[in-house]
């Protein structure tokens, strides 16, 4: 098996889908309003898709109060520095780094303007 997605319940799908696409490469693969709002977001890969919805049947979590450490998606990214100054600049807040690990990998932590963590990722010795 592959994973084919991962899916987030937001307040607004549209305009956080919007935001994805426009600051973290993704494209819309499939979106519809009716029976609720959802939007499938592949990367730039075209293998991986995250599900931005909102069902009122549940509460949308308060991503921002978890601790990033419980709940974040990580993505490969060359120049940490540019690419956390261009999406703070979009309006993502940088938690923590860019900082180096033990084992050489650089990593930096943002929030989306959602409150989604976001953790950027460039390995020493990349892993996919």
């Amino acid at each position: 098996m592959k994973i084919e997605h991962f899916a987030y319940q937001v307040n607004d799908p549209d305009a956080s889908a919007k935001w994805h696409c426009q600051n973290l490469g993704f494209s819309i693969k499939r979106e519809a309003d009716v029976p609720c709002p959802v939007r499938f977001l592949a990367d730039e890969t075209g293998q991986v898709m995250l599900e931005i919805y909102n069902n009122p049947a549940v509460k949308t979590p308060d991503y921002a109060s978890m601790d990033p450490l419980l709940l974040h998606v990580a993505f490969c990214c060359g120049d940490l520095p540019a690419t956390v100054a261009r999406l703070t600049a979009a309006g993502a807040v940088r938690v923590s780094g860019p900082e180096k690990t033990a084992s050489g990998d650089e990593l930096a932590m943002l929030r989306d303007p959602w409150g989604l963590a976001i953790q950027l990722v460039s390995r020493a010795d990349p892993m996919v």
